[in-house]
C-alpha cells in the first residue's frame, strides 16, 4: 500500500474544515481590504475543495469499511458536516469575490443535499445504536458543526436570495430564517451537554482538541447569518415584521461567541504551556482557524447591517490573528505531507 492510499485510508472526516477556514479567512480579508490575498485564497481553496472531493470518493470506493466506521462514531460522525460547511462557504466566497451566483446556487442546492442527508443518517444512527459512550466519552467540540452546517446555509441563502426577483426572493429568505432559527435551537441543545461535560466530568488535555473553539464559531456563523437577514428584511416582509427579534439574537450570539473567546485561549494555555501538550499539526486544527476567521467577518457585517461603526476596531485587528492561526496550520499540513511520505517508508522498514 503506497502512503497515499494510506492517506486516503485514514482521511479524517473533518478534512473539509480546511475549506472552511480558507474560505472564511479569504472573505475576512476582502472586508478588511486585503483584495489580491483574497482572491488567491479564493483560488487556492476551490483547488482544495475539488481534491477533497477526489480523495473522499476514493475512500468511499475503496475503503468504504472505514468511511462508514467513522460515520456512526459518536465522535468522528459530526465532523462529516464539515462537508456542508465547506461547499457552502466556498459559494459565499464565489458570490462575495467573483460575483459567481450561478455556481453557488449549485453550490447551495449540493449542501442541501449533503445537509439533508448527514443529518437524518448521522443523528438517526447515534439515536438508535446499542452500543453508545458515557457523556464524557462521546461528546465533543465537534457535534457542534451541525450547526455550523445549518448555519452556512443560512448565510449562503441570504446571500442568494439578494441575487433573485420576487417571488424568488421571499422563498430563498424564508429558508435562510429556518436555518438561521434552527441552528440557533440546535446550539442551545448541545452547547448546554457540552458545558455539562466541562464543568462536571474530568478535563485532561488531550481531551481539548481544537473543534472545542467551534463553541465560538457556531455563534460567529450565526451572527454572520442573521445580521444578512437584517440587511434581507427590505426585500421579505416576514423579515421586516421581525426586524427587532432579528437584531437582538443576533447581538446576542455575537455576545455569546466573543464570551468563549477568552475562555478558549485560557484552555489552549493550559493546555500547552502549563500542561504541556505537544503542539504538532492535526487536520482538527483548521477547525480552529475558520472561528477566528469567522468572528472577523461576523463582526464587520453585523457593524455594517446595525451601523455599529465602534466595533470595526475588533475586526479589524482579529483579520491578523485569523491569517497567522491560517499560515501557521497551513505550514503544518504542507510539512506534513512532505514528510509523510519518509515517515511511511521507513514504517515499512521497522525504523522508529
Amino acid at each position: 500500500m503506497t502512503w497515499a492510499a494510506e492517506g486516503v485510508r485514514g482521511l479524517s472526516p473533518a478534512y473539509f474544515a480546511l475549506v472552511m477556514a480558507t474560505g472564511i479567512v479569504s472573505i475576512a480579508s476582502e472586508r478588511a481590504g486585503f483584495r489580491t490575498l483574497a482572491v488567491a485564497l479564493l483560488w487556492l481553496n476551490a483547488g482544495q475543495y475539488v481534491l477533497l472531493w477526489i480523495l473522499t470518493m476514493w475512500r468511499l470506493v475503496r475503503y468504504r469499511r472505514e468511511l462508514v466506521a467513522d460515520l456512526t462514531d459518536h465522535r468522528l460522525g459530526p465532523a462529516f458536516f464539515t462537508s456542508v460547511a465547506g461547499t457552502c462557504v466556498l459559494g459565499n466566497q464565489l458570490i462575495v469575490l467573483a460575483g459567481a451566483y450561478d455556481i453557488a446556487l449549485w453550490l447551495w442546492i449540493f449542501g442541501l443535499f449533503l445537509w439533508i442527508v448527514l443529518t437524518y443518517v448521522i443523528f438517526t444512527n447515534l439515536t438508535i445504536k446499542e452500543t453508545k459512550p458515557t457523556i464524557d466519552q462521546g461528546i465533543t467540540g465537534g457535534w457542534l458543526l451541525a450547526v455550523v452546517a445549518t448555519q452556512s446555509i443560512a448565510v449562503l441563502s441570504a446571500l442568494l436570495a439578494q441575487h433573485f426577483e420576487q417571488p424568488r426572493r421571499l422563498h430563498i429568505n424564508f429558508v435562510a430564517l429556518s436555518m438561521w432559527l434552527w441552528g440557533g435551537m440546535m446550539y442551545i441543545w448541545m452547547i448546554s451537554l457540552i458545558f455539562y461535560r466541562y464543568t462536571f466530568f474530568k478535563f485532561s488535555p488531550s481531551d481539548l482538541s481544537p473543534p472545542y473553539w467551534i463553541n465560538m464559531g457556531a455563534m460567529a456563523i450565526s451572527t454572520l447569518a442573521g445580521s444578512l437577514l437584517v440587511e434581507n428584511t427590505v426585500d421579505a416582509w416576514f423579515l421586516q415584521s421581525l426586524l427587532p427579534f432579528l437584531k437582538g439574537f443576533t447581538i446576542f450570539f455575537w455576545a455569546t461567541g466573543t464570551w468563549w473567546i477568552p475562555m478558549l485561549f485560557i484552555l489552549a494555555l493550559w493546555r500547552h504551556v502549563y500542561k504541556k501538550f505537544p503542539l504538532t499539526y492535526d487536520p482538527l486544527y483548521w477547525g480552529a482557524v475558520f472561528p477566528l476567521g469567522m468572528y472577523t467577518a461576523c463582526t464587520f457585517e453585523m457593524a455594517r447591517a446595525m451601523n455599529l461603526d465602534f466595533l470595526l476596531a475588533i475586526p479589524r485587528v482579529f483579520i491578523y490573528v485569523a491569517l497567522a492561526a491560517w499560515l501557521a496550520t497551513f505550514y503544518g499540513m504542507v510539512h506534513r505531507l512532505v514528510t509523510l511520505p519518509k515517515q511511511t517508508a521507513a514504517a515499512r522498514r521497522g525504523v522508529p
